[in-house]
């Protein structure tokens, strides 16, 4: 076969084309996603092609991609290299936006103890729920009222300020439980399973604890379903789960009220 390749480097002359030592391409070719042919003296010999599969494989990695995940993508018949990719950058976009929220997240919170810190504890609670229903009025406002009207609106913000500091993180732990719950159920695949059902109980829990006596069954259905149209919720849901968990909490509260 050696008759065939028009141009053969050693070990050294690839590496040194490649920029990288010969250690790491010997490395490569004991995992086995670079596979030279041998001379009759044993050395390696490396053609255009392996070339061309080393540079893949540096591009592979500068994506953050594990050698073992690069060599099922490099020689896997089934595996669409191209589409990979695609996915992994979704993937990446999720967390960089998640990242990004995380980011806001912290730098409100920081600012929030800044401004509790010298308050007495009573105070400092009531100040918390106050900044809950600003940076919700701030995201949600304008649409919520005119969805379903400033009375409505304010009564619900009524209900909140008049949580008891227990009531209040019990919210907020059910708010992060369902963010563990969409990952947990949309790794099934299944918006019709156990997972996804309580997925859909949780997250209708919650929408209740807002709601107060004004909830509404096929209105909550109606306000989940309204999630797609809109990119801040589908921001929100996608971030914490992985693109398309807006559309399977959707489809998984569908699943649970029939709908």
């Amino acid at each position: 076969m050696h008759e065939e390749r028009k141009q053969t480097m050693g070990i050294g002359q690839l590496a040194k084309l490649a920029g990288m030592s010969p250690r790491t391409l010997r490395h490569y070719e004991s995992i086995g996603i670079l596979n030279p042919e041998r001379a009759a003296n044993g050395y390696r010999i490396y053609d255009a092609q392996d070339a061309k599969e080393l540079a893949r494989i540096q591009t592979l990695k500068q994506c953050g991609m594990p050698l073992r995940i690069i060599r099922r993508l490099l020689h896997d018949p089934d595996v669409d290299i191209l589409s990979a990719l695609r996915e992994h950058l979704r993937t990446l976009r999720a967390q960089g936006e998640s990242l990004e929220m995380a980011v806001k997240r912290t730098q409100d919170a920081i600012e929030a103890l800044e401004r509790i810190e010298p308050m007495e504890a009573k105070d400092a609670f009531e100040e918390l729920k106050e900044q809950g229903l600003r940076d919700f009025e701030a995201t949600y406002g304008a649409e919520a009222r005119e969805r379903y009207g400033d009375e409505a609106i304010e009564a619900a913000n009524e209900r909140m300020m008049a949580l008891t500091q227990d009531e209040w993180e019990a919210k907020e732990l059910l708010e992060e439980g369902i963010k563990v719950q969409l990952r947990i159920a949309r790794a099934t695949g299944d918006p019709t399973g156990a997972d996804a059902q309580e997925l859909a109980r949780m997250h209708e829990r919650w929408i209740a604890m807002h709601w107060g006596g004004g909830y509404q069954p096929e209105a909550y259905v109606a306000l989940v379903e309204g999630y797609l149209a809109d990119p801040r919720f589908v921001k929100y849901y996608d971030s914490a789960a992985g693109e398309g968990a807006t559309e399977f909490l959707v489809a998984s509260v569908r699943a649970a009220k029939g709908a």
